[in-house]
């Protein structure tokens, strides 16, 4: 893995979502859409795999990694993809979404309806590890996709997913524990979390370490290569370090953390188009 340059993807398109930019588009276009637990990202690259444009909008209409709010899901996400459409002055229909590992036939069936209802093509949809690993170009690791509602492991070996796991760890009770020691509603804790991440660490590092330990439990027995950690909830500058003295493995963390499935999604959704 080349971190250096996904660190610059990922800056590029994190600068597309801030300042609402597109970049020139070379053919068809490919569109991943990750139904997170605190938010809904779309990622859009064309042909030539690179990304032209992307959109984030603050939704609670998944909650491990279950949609709870169907309406609100195909609301966000339709009007993410009508601001896409604005500003490329071209239409996207083709998509892919992704689940949390082991997810079963109807979570899957659910989120294909998401983006039926939102007006695109649904083509395919990944498990969110599997579909990091597309972003980050790895053949061999483990891959630990972190976010609002759980903590999603993928062991891959030759560029295929040998097993995976999901346990309900996330940035949700990351936020129970702010909440909880500050004295504060869910949304305050989710703000502090964002604006004092450094600060409010200690307070919640219990939580990232019972996410290292889930992520060691997973892997007792196996040779896990590498951990490489994405995901919203791993956006803290001392959780590589909890990770990699409980795992004992070296660590690789890209910068924003966040994006790198839903970037991955888009990936994969060219690439299995691509056959």
């Amino acid at each position: 893995m080349d971190l250096k340059k996904i660190n610059q993807r990922v800056e590029d398109f994190h600068q597309l979502i801030q300042k609402k930019k597109v970049t020139e588009s070379a053919g068809r276009l490919y569109t991943g859409v990750d139904l997170g637990t605190s938010s809904i990202v779309l990622s859009v690259v064309d042909e030539k795999g690179n990304f032209v444009a992307g959109g984030l909008e603050k939704a609670k209409a998944v909650r491990d990694g279950i949609v709870v709010d169907y309406v609100d899901a195909v609301r966000v996400t339709r009007g993410l993809k009508k601001d896409l459409e604005d500003r490329l002055g071209r239409p996207l229909d083709l998509a892919a979404a992704a689940v949390v590992p082991g997810a079963d036939a109807s979570t899957k069936e659910v989120v294909k309806n998401v983006l039926e209802g939102a007006d695109f093509t649904p083509k395919e949809v990944f498990e969110e590890p599997e579909a990091a690993a597309v972003m980050l170009g790895i053949q061999e690791g483990t891959v630990v996709d972190v976010g609002g509602g759980s903590t999603g492991i993928s062991l891959l070996k030759n560029g295929r997913v040998l097993d995976s796991f999901d346990e309900a760890t996330g940035g949700h009770h990351m936020n129970l524990v702010i909440a909880g020691a500050y004295k504060l509603d869910y949304q305050e804790a989710e703000e502090k979390k964002i604006c004092e991440k450094e600060e409010i660490f200690p307070v919640i590092k219990p939580v990232a370490e019972k996410m290292a330990t889930i992520v060691k439990n997973f892997l007792r027995g196996r040779d896990g290569k590498k951990l490489y950690l994405v995901g919203g909830s791993t956006d803290f500058k001392q959780i590589d370090q909890i990770f990699s003295s409980i795992t004992g493995l070296k660590v690789e963390k890209p910068r924003y953390p966040i994006y790198i499935t839903p970037m991955g999604i888009a990936l994969a959704l060219k690439e299995a188009c691509d056959g």
